[in-house]
């Protein structure tokens, strides 16, 4: 009798955890989407209204229907990637390339926010660019000798005493890859991978559980 009463409670439990490790990666892709969209809506939701306002005069039907409350934020989003769309396309252009430096002189006149938007111009930079003479994804002796870690390669950097030179590696943590750690290591020391750089967040968002495939030095 006691097994057969603890049988249901095992298969409860069993259950519950079943249903947990599922719920965990949709809930996860449901935060990181919920987050971009907000963020979408947020931006566009002024240019919304200042379409809206001038129609509330002659069609303050249209004016009302236009901000329902589900119609407003698919248009803040459209908007909003109408506006990247244009802001793309204007920085491919001599006139926005003009207009873009500007806008950049005048945000590095003021104090804190240069500091800001140059270190973050700095690295969106750097990740568009292959780093010279090494592979973008690495793998570097991490937390100690012996152990592996994935890290991806920002640049290319000489020793200040030695000359040598050595590999700036981001270290990204699981799950979240925004934060992590820098480590400088010596160019002879760090392996390197034929991962892209989107195989290699896949891998590390996963814990793992997805691997890109083999590494160039395994056959």
């Amino acid at each position: 009798m006691a097994g057969q009463k603890r049988k249901p409670a095992s298969r409860f439990q069993r259950y519950v955890l079943t249903g947990l490790f599922t719920a965990i990666p949709l809930w996860v892709t449901w935060v990181i989407f919920e987050f971009f969209v907000a963020q979408l809506t947020r931006i566009g939701r002024p240019w919304v209204k200042a379409i809206v306002q001038p129609l509330q005069a002659q069609w303050p039907e249209l004016a009302r229907w236009l901000e329902s409350g589900w119609l407003e934020p698919v248009l803040a989003i459209l908007v909003t990637l109408a506006l990247l769309y244009a802001l793309g396309w204007a920085a491919t252009r001599v006139a926005g390339r003009r207009m873009l430096a500007l806008v950049e002189s005048l945000l590095e006149r003021i104090p804190l926010i240069e500091k800001v938007y140059g270190a973050t111009r700095q690295l969106i930079r750097v990740m568009q660019e292959r780093p010279e003479g090494v592979e973008r994804v690495v793998l570097i002796d991490f937390p100690s000798p012996g152990m592996k870690t994935v890290g991806l390669v920002m640049r290319v950097i000489e020793h200040p005493a030695t000359g040598e030179p050595m590999a700036a590696v981001y270290v990204p943590t699981t799950p979240n890859p925004t934060s992590g750690y820098l480590e400088l290591v010596p160019l002879d020391r760090v392996e390197e991978t034929d991962w892209s750089l989107d195989e290699a967040m896949t891998f590390i968002i996963s814990g793992g559980a997805v691997a890109p495939g083999k590494r160039k030095d395994v056959e």
